[in-house]
């Protein structure tokens, strides 16, 4: 038996219509024979597997041999670790050592099962050409939060322009805000910024899961069927049935969904990425769906060897997620400056700092052309105004809505 994948391409055109329409149907046929050259003097050993699926699957589902094929519990670790890490950046008995632990070591949860060799930190900005400098605005971060935020907090100091402490809405809508001297919201910074430097770039950056730079290298192994891993059978002994192609795909796919329902995502788990997908449905409809159907289908394609089809199914993904971190940031900094004009402090402290992560989480997207929103330089130079003199406390209402403009334009969303 041989695999069959037929790609029809049938162009059909309506009279009197402007358009023509493309209708492409895929066909799969199930069962792969494979001959491999086995190690030994002109030994060939002809091995048959069969792949479970429906070319595209409805679902994220793949089987090889009735043995599931899919797995990524490394990254459903660090989005659990990244949430308890938002959790300490706003916790007053957090200290600094001990945050630095859990981000660079993985050790020190409270929830133990997130104690574990994987860890975020190693893995922020990981793919970036400015790994080091973003890495350690983190850390900065943690610091300023446990020498600056904490004692002020503790002390039941009132934030204001040029303080740290405390800040409460005067309506009563949101209380207690944790503010560093300029206003910043020191784990929503934290976790926003996260959204770009640790799941966009692992995922959609050059050498992240999706990339051709990641995905290519290991082409001759997917074509020969070179089985690296063992799926998810826990047993250390288990028959090797994944290749890396596919399992370097799965761990893209988990860096969204690792907290999710993998067959029919509920979207909305977590803190950070696929929170924000569920948010902006209603303002790019189908979004979630069309990055969904694009991991299924680009995971087929894996399986099928279809590369061009791959690499298509991977820019759908990388130019939709980014979609999701341009309307956002777009958003908050409205959002901001409608807090401001009604005076509600604690609120517009809150979404302009969720702004400020998600702007700095700008510079991993990557739109239709390949490119980010926006640069590195242009992203600091935005964060650098948002800062400048008392930070927050100093913005004004126009100067938000000038920025949300500008975060706009550069979207084109």
């Amino acid at each position: 038996m041989k695999k069959l994948l037929s790609l029809f391409v049938i162009t059909v055109f309506l009279i009197g219509c402007e358009k023509e329409k493309e209708v492409i149907k895929y066909e799969f046929q199930e069962g792969l024979v494979r001959q491999i050259e086995v190690p030994g003097p002109t030994v060939t050993v002809t091995v048959v597997d069969t792949v479970n699926i429906n070319f595209p699957p409805p679902e994220y589902s793949f089987t090889r041999n009735g043995k599931s094929t899919v797995f990524y519990d490394g990254q459903t670790t660090r989005l659990g670790q990244a949430d308890a890490l938002k959790s300490a950046m706003n916790d007053v008995t957090s200290t600094e050592a001990g945050i630095l632990d859990m981000f660079d070591n993985g050790q020190g949860f409270s929830d133990t099962s997130l104690n574990s060799s994987k860890k975020v930190g190693n893995k922020t900005g990981a793919k970036s050409p400015n790994t080091a400098v973003n890495k350690a605005k983190f850390d900065s971060w943690i610091k300023d939060f446990v020498d600056n935020v904490i004692p002020a907090v503790n002390a039941s100091t009132d934030g204001s322009a040029g303080v740290a402490g405390l800040v409460s809405d005067a309506n009563g809508s949101r209380t207690n805000l944790k503010a560093n001297a300029k206003g910043l919201e020191m784990n929503q910074i934290f976790s926003k910024g996260l959204i770009g430097a640790f799941n966009l770039d692992q995922i959609i950056g050059e050498g992240g899961y999706l990339s051709k730079s990641k995905l290519d290298p290991v082409k001759d192994d997917n074509d020969a069927g070179v089985y690296g891993y063992a799926g998810t059978d826990d047993n250390a002994a288990a028959e090797l049935n994944v290749t890396k192609m596919e399992h370097f795909w799965d761990e893209g796919f988990g860096y969204l969904y690792g907290q999710d329902n993998q067959f029919a995502p509920e979207t909305g788990k977590g803190s950070l990425l696929n929170y924000y997908l569920k948010k902006v449905e209603s303002d790019i409809p189908g979004i979630s769906k069309k990055i969904y159907d694009a991991f299924v289908l680009g995971r087929a394609a894996i399986v099928s060897k279809n590369y061009t089809l791959r690499d298509e199914q991977a820019k759908i993904v990388m130019v939709e997620l980014s979609k999701v971190v341009g309307n956002k940031a777009e958003y908050y900094l409205s959002s901001a400056a409608d807090k401001l004009a009604a005076g509600q402090m604690a609120s517009y402290l809150h979404a302009l700092s969720e702004g400020y992560g998600l702007i700095f989480s700008l510079q991993y997207t990557q739109g239709a052309d390949g490119n980010p929103y926006m640069s590195y330089d242009e992203v600091n130079a935005m964060l650098a105004e948002l800062e400048a003199g008392n930070g927050f406390w100093d913005r004004t209402e126009a100067e938000l809505d000038a920025m949300a403009a500008k975060v706009k334009a550069a979207t084109g969303l």
